[in-house]
């Protein structure tokens, strides 16, 4: 067993040799066997280090000692009290040799139990060999220049078995070969009862009795198990460092002696009994081919202590020594003697003063090296590899850190109990940590765990963090394969894959906890640490790797970083480079910023202002990055300080949107498509967001991409600072021209205001910067695509969308158009707003989304070289060419009937009649509203002066043109639309559904003029045909049918005013011209019409009479008899004379 392979790996002959000479000096000789130590001839007196002699009766006394004693050859194999033991224990070649018979004995089972005298037997013969004078001179002899070295062995007093005590406790610095096997000897001898420990009876004595851990009565308990004293006295340690009341402190001198006793035993797991009896079937099982000394066993199994197969008594015992090394580092011979020369070269220095002083305990070990590490001075690889083995250490087991067992076993209990193994309880703490209010950890807890993590600095390497190590195998081994093992870079590799397909759920909780903690100290990411220790040292005034400040603490440091990362200006003049990053620390900044964006509680200084808001408007988003979208669409109702932070971050993101890792893993197509040439900018100024707000309804867009996109959009109205390139292009003209205004949707009504007094009152001068007019222009064609972009008008309009165009996007500017559609069924307020935005569409056509996208090609095609804002006029002009795509000439036929509704909407038409209109049609004006479409009216009006030729030449020639449109499609006509409603489903059924009119319509109410029943739409089909008497080109199918005869018979009658319309009439009169059969159809059509017309509608003036009588059949007849009637009367005016008195003129001389 582990026991006996021990000591029979142990070179018998040298230990022969070291006792041989022993006996030499003292001029002994061995009968048989190897050399014995000498034994005094009676049993000793218990000394000052040993129990008192009321506490060694002398009946004790008789049992050990019951014969004379020889001074040569005596063996504990001949003694009666052993013998039968001996014979059932130990192997038979053991019992000639005294020592090997005392191993076997002290080192057997604990099921074995051996005789009471036999035990005190071997108690006695033990503390002889300590105590002994005799004894004391062979160790004087061999450790002679050993002890001249050793001051304090120097000094101790001889005959109290002080000296091979102090030799044993200085074992360390013996080089002398015979002298060191001496110790190793009596080491093992010395280390298995607490009581032969020179000086840990007179120092630990009353601790022992008011802790009860054992009595020190011969014979009360198995003086073999004496090693469970100290085991209780150091579990007494462990458990006051996690307790606040200290029931029964133990004494500073006391606490000194354990410590130094387990560091005494920390190469060879045989020196601490407790352990050794504990674990050694673990020993066997795990560790059998691990060669004792040096503290290889303590680490072999320590790498074990959490399988299956491990024992709980051995693994309470191997965290008992884990917790005391925790405490101090020396009770670690193997980081001890590795760290040794580093810690004296890094000026790590060790105050041993105090037994528990705090650069003794590990974690200030750990941070002094660690900050060494991180600064790039040398610590040799063996010191580094011990560190690593210790920090997982720490990691995987919460209670070797005593303040997460003092601070934080409230928590413990209520959420994490069960969870002890392989780091879990600490990841449910950090769980809980990183958690809301209702399950965060006490801040006492929080400041110790976050102590334990930078203690640990799983940052620097992932395997420290073995939860993490296994849950995150899988996504590392396929995601981030490319990196070696060990490379801080796999957390962040790590960090890029959340949320991916790769990344599975255990390795994503594990890895957003241990992140939580690590973003709240910026050293504790060592490629920042590394890339911006000089700019933080220079700009944020930090300190060491392990020191803090309370002016920067660390969670400020990094928000001191990204402030200089992204501050190129300063009140209008460019910073100076001394305070700014350097290039490979912004590369960084960047990277952690793109990392924070994924989780608002990686970002310490947002969750602290925000907590109370993120519970009280966002406690139900719980997805990815739905947490910062819902603190940022409720900033208006944040508090102060929240809104300040949020504000902040939404800024930074304007500028280099691909912090929003989320959004730019979404978009990832579409970039790659349409946007790569801005995304390789290893700068980015707001260009990559502007692409894709350009780009949102390209095909490569997917849903996720469009959604986020859009937020963003929404988020940017409302603060203009949310708009990178409007904030940069145009602050100055903002804080000039809008003092006050925040809203961006505000400052662009302001500056486009201001653009548009300037431009209609012939400014010398913009007010607005040219560069601002340039991104202005951006800005308004943005917010014309989703109305919500918009919110003068999405606010009025709220209900009318849910009323009217549910299941209508937002997006591409479907919602307004389903919205101007449904105009007459809007809510008041609602109509007004969409009144006003057709008012401006109109007059700057780029600001209609829908024409822009439906007719971009067409655009290309047509009308390049047109103004920006006579884009429709242009498309109107070439809507019926044959290369017009139906698509687009749909939308210009919806944009015409809309300008149709009211002259207001129709720029070119209010210019050209500005004078016309209020002429004319002043009433129809005095009875309309600001915001409301006059349906038609005001052009009808002017329609029918054009048919008396009253209008002005510019007037005359836009309504002639809206004639002609109107003739060929009749829903150009609002009024004919409005009155005829009902008459054209049933009169005209067949031809209102073609799907291109070409006038089919009001031919056919023309035609079934007598059949109308409304007077209405009756008198609407009559103006139709008073309009079309004044000019061809309005009755597009007469026109049609009488193109030839035109061409032959009036192709020198100058259009418009009737002439052409006079001029086939007398040809249709004349009986030498022979008309076109259709064109004589159509136009005695005309003419009937016109008669029956003149009947129904009689003329109202002067000037409807006239064009009646040039239009009627009779019209020579009817003139002829006006010329008779006006000869006669000058004729009877002639001859009949004056009808009045003739007055004479002496009368009119008076």
């Amino acid at each position: 067993m582990a026991a006996y392979s021990y000591f029979t790996l142990l070179p018998l002959l040298l230990l022969s040799v070291c006792l041989w000479d022993f006996g030499s000096v003292l001029g002994l000789k061995a009968a048989s066997g190897p050399a014995e130590p000498p034994n005094p001839p009676n049993p000793p007196v218990v000394r000052a280090a040993e129990p008192s002699a009321k506490d060694a009766p002398a009946a004790a006394a008789a049992a050990g000692a019951s014969q004379p004693r020889r001074a040569t050859g005596w063996k504990l194999s001949e003694e009666e009290a052993c013998r039968e033991d001996l014979s059932r224990l130990c192997p038979k070649h053991t019992w000639t040799n005294n020592l090997a018979v005392l191993e076997c004995l002290q080192d057997r089972r604990e099921e074995s139990d051996i005789a009471p005298d036999c035990n005190h037997l071997l108690w006695n013969y033990k503390l002889n060999l300590t105590t002994d004078p005799k004894f004391e001179s062979v160790a004087t002899e061999v450790c002679k220049s050993t002890i001249a070295e050793i001051k304090e062995c120097n000094e101790e007093e001889r005959g109290r078995g002080y000296l091979v005590s102090c030799l044993v406790d200085h074992r360390g610095n013996v080089s002398e070969y015979q002298c060191n096997q001496y110790i190793t000897k009596m080491t093992s001898i010395i280390f298995s009862d607490y009581r032969l420990i020179c000086g840990f009876m007179d120092k630990c004595k009353e601790d022992i009795n008011s802790l009860h851990c054992g009595s020190i009565n011969v014979g009360h308990k198995d003086v073999h198990s004496q090693g469970e004293v100290i085991s209780c006295l150091e579990k007494a340690l462990v458990r006051e460092a996690e307790q606040q009341d200290h029931a029964h402190p133990i004494k500073d001198e006391c606490k000194k002696a354990i410590l130094r006793v387990a560091e005494l035993s920390s190469d060879d797991f045989h020196l601490d009994r407790h352990l050794y009896f504990s674990c050694r079937d673990d020993r066997e099982r795990f560790c059998q081919n691990t060669q004792a000394g040096e503290g290889k066993v303590y680490k072999c199994l320590f790498n074990h202590k959490f399988e299956e197969a491990m024992s709980e008594k051995c693994r309470d015992a191997l965290t008992t020594r884990q917790k005391l090394i925790s405490q101090d580092y020396k009770v670690s011979y193997s980081l001890a003697k590795a760290c040794k020369a580093d810690l004296r070269k890094q000026r790590c220095s060790l105050d041993n003063n105090l037994p528990r002083a705090r650069e003794a305990r590990l974690s200030y070990l750990l941070l002094c090296l660690e900050a060494a590490v991180h600064r790039g001075r040398p610590v040799s690889g063996e010191c580094q590899g011990e560190m690593l083995d210790y920090r997982r250490m720490l990691m995987e087991d919460f209670s070797l850190s005593p303040e997460i067992v003092l601070h934080c076993r409230t928590e413990i209990e209520a959420h994490c109990s069960g969870l002890h193994r392989k780091g879990r309880t600490l990841h449910c703490l950090m769980r809980i940590g990183r958690g809301d209010r209702s399950t965060a950890v006490d801040s006492v807890c929080q400041n110790a765990l976050q102590t334990l993590i930078q203690s640990a600095d799983p940052g620097a390497d992932y395997r420290i963090d073995r939860a993490l190590n296994e849950a995150c195998e899988s996504v590392i081994q396929t995601a981030c394969k490319h990196i070696h093992n060990g490379d801080p870079m796999i957390l962040s590799c790590l960090m890029e894959h959340l949320y991916t397909e790769k990344m599975v759920e255990d390795c994503e909780h594990r890895l957003l906890e241990l992140q939580y903690f690590i973003s709240r100290d910026w050293k504790l990411d060592p490629v920042l640490y590394k890339k911006c220790q000089g700019d933080a040292a220079r700009l944020c005034h930090t300190h060491g790797w392990n020191e803090t400040s309370e002016l920067m603490p660390p969670g400020a440091v990094f928000s001191c970083l990204y402030r200089h990362a992204y501050r190129t200006e300063e009140q209008g003049r460019r910073v100076h480079p001394a305070k700014q990053l350097s290039r490979d620390c912004k590369v960084e900044v960047q990277r952690i910023l793109h990392q924070r964006a994924l989780d608002v509680k990686l970002d310490p200084e947002l969750q602290k202002r925000c907590m109370t808001d993120l519970g009280k408007w966002c406690s139900e988003k719980t997805d990815a990055g739905q947490e910062l979208e819902c603190l940022q669409d409720h900033l208006e109702d944040l508090v102060s300080a929240c809104r300040e932070v949020v504000g902040n971050l939404t800024e930074l993101e304007s500028e280099d949107i691909q912090i929003d890792a989320l959004l730019i893993r979404a978009c990832e197509p579409l970039t790659q498509a349409y946007c790569h040439d801005v995304a390789d900018n290893q700068v980015d100024t707001g260009d990559l967001m502007e692409c894709l707000v350009q780009n949102k309804h390209q095909k490569e867009m997917n849903e996720k991409c469009l959604v986020g996109v859009t937020h963003f959009q929404l988020v940017q109205m409302k603060d203009f600072r949310f708009s990178y390139k409007f904030k940069m292009a145009c602050k100055e003209d903002v804080l000039r021209l809008c003092p006050n205004i925040k809203k961006k949707v505000d400052v662009v009504i302001c500056l486009s205001t201001t653009v548009k007094n300037d431009t209609l009152q012939d400014a010398r001068e913009q007010r607005v910067s040219l560069k601002c007019r340039k991104q202005l222009r951006v800005e308004e064609l943005e917010m014309s695509e989703d109305i919500r972009l918009e919110p003068e008008l999405y606010d009025p309009c709220k209900s009318d969308i849910s009323r009217l165009c549910p299941n209508v996007a937002f997006g591409n500017a479907q919602m307004i158009e389903c919205l101007k559609e449904q105009k007459k069924h809007l809510s008041q307020r609602c109509h007004q707003r969409i009144f006003r935005l057709q008012e401006v569409e109109m007059t700057d056509p780029e600001l209609d989304y829908q024409l822009m996208r439906v007719c971009k090609q067409m655009i290309k095609r047509f009308c390049t070289d047109a103004d920006a804002r006579n884009v429709l006029q242009c498309l109107k002009q070439n809507k019926n060419s044959e290369l017009m795509d139906p698509k687009c000439k749909q939308m210009i036929t919806k944009r015409q009937i809309t300008q149709n509704t009211d002259y207001r909407l129709n720029p070119v038409l209010r210019k050209a009649c500005r004078a016309d209109i209020p002429k004319f049609c002043q009433p129809i004006l005095n009875k309309a509203s600001e915001d409301s479409e006059l349906e038609g009216q005001v052009i009808a009006c002017l329609k029918l002066k054009y048919a008396d030729q009253r209008l002005s030449p510019d007037c005359e020639d836009q309504i002639r043109v809206i004639l002609k449109e109107s003739a060929l499609d009749y829903r150009l006509d609002p009024q004919l639309q409005m009155h005829c409603t009902d008459e054209i489903p049933r009169l005209c059924a067949e031809e209102a559904a073609a799907q291109e009119q070409t006038g089919q319509v009001e031919e056919c109410l023309k035609v079934n003029l007598l059949k109308i029943k409304q007077e209405a739409c009756k008198k609407e089909v009559l103006n139709m045909l008073k309009e079309s008497k004044a000019d061809i080109f309005v009755d597009p199918v007469l026109h049609t049918a009488c193109a030839l005869d035109l061409k032959h018979h009036c192709a020198a009658i100058t259009p418009g005013r009737g002439r052409q319309m006079s001029c086939l009439i007398e040809a249709l009169q004349d009986k030498r011209v022979r008309l076109q059969p259709e064109c004589k159809k159509r136009l005695q059509d005309r003419i009937d019409m016109w008669s029956y017309a003149a009947k129904v509608a009689p003329a109202e003036g002067f000037s409807d009479l006239a064009v009646q009588v040039m239009i009627s059949p009779s019209k020579n007849y009817i003139l002829l008899m006006i010329s008779l009637s006006v000869c006669i009367l000058f004729m009877v005016g002639l001859l009949c004379g004056r009808i009045t008195k003739r007055v004479t003129r002496e009368l009119k001389d008076r």
